[in-house]
């Protein structure tokens, strides 16, 4: 049998959670990973250097994090704007779980944890913010991008963190070629060794 992978869809490996004490978007809180996910034993660097530095969220609207893994983008875009309905969706079984189980002791009613094929298929988003599963591979990775950005609003961003060396300006690249639809793709921020790109319908 191969390994778990965070993509996996229901990990067959024991389960050992790890706690972390976290400030997400200036918010203190104390959640747990679960083993067979993505980053289980920290905060991502690439999910770290996002938080960071996307810009001030709406106040209301549908916020999507695409890959949501256990959580913390999840969390801090329902920590951040209350009033907004925020969906976590992932493949992985074990990650949704643990999501939902942050998302309920932290005591968030505004999220909404599922698989993929679970959001109806009227829903946008106003924001999506995603860590993207570069490691699916090229094909898989433009396939899940062109699924989801043609969900965002007339005026909604998408926010994406990718390594540099694990091809962003490549992605950003595809984006601004039209690979996911008629989308404009610019570099929003540069550290640790990410680009944060932002992602907008492209203008008429």
């Amino acid at each position: 049998m191969s390994p778990d992978h965070y993509f996996s869809e229901d990990p067959h490996s024991p389960v050992r959670t790890t706690a972390h004490t976290l400030t997400l978007r200036g918010h203190d809180v104390t959640v747990k990973s679960a083993s067979g996910t993505f980053s289980p034993d920290r905060l991502d660097s690439g999910t770290a250097v996002l938080l960071k530095y996307a810009p001030g969220l709406p106040s209301q609207g549908c916020f999507l994090d695409l890959g949501c893994g256990w959580g913390p983008l999840t969390l801090a875009l329902a920590l951040e704007s209350p009033q907004a309905q925020v969906w976590g969706v992932d493949v992985n079984q074990r990650a949704r779980d643990a999501a939902r189980d942050n998302a309920e002791s932290i005591g968030l009613s505004n999220i909404t944890v599922c698989a993929p094929e679970e959001v109806p298929t009227d829903t946008v988003f106003d924001v999506i913010w995603s860590n993207p599963p570069i490691r699916v591979g090229k094909k898989e990775l433009h396939a899940l991008l062109s699924r989801w950005l043609p969900r965002l609003s007339p005026k909604g961003e998408a926010w994406l963190v990718v390594a540099k060396k694990l091809g962003s300006d490549s992605l950003q690249e595809w984006i601004n070629d039209g690979g996911a639809g008629d989308f404009e793709a610019s570099r929003y921020e540069t550290s640790r060794g990410y680009r944060v790109i932002r992602v907008v319908r492209r203008s008429s």
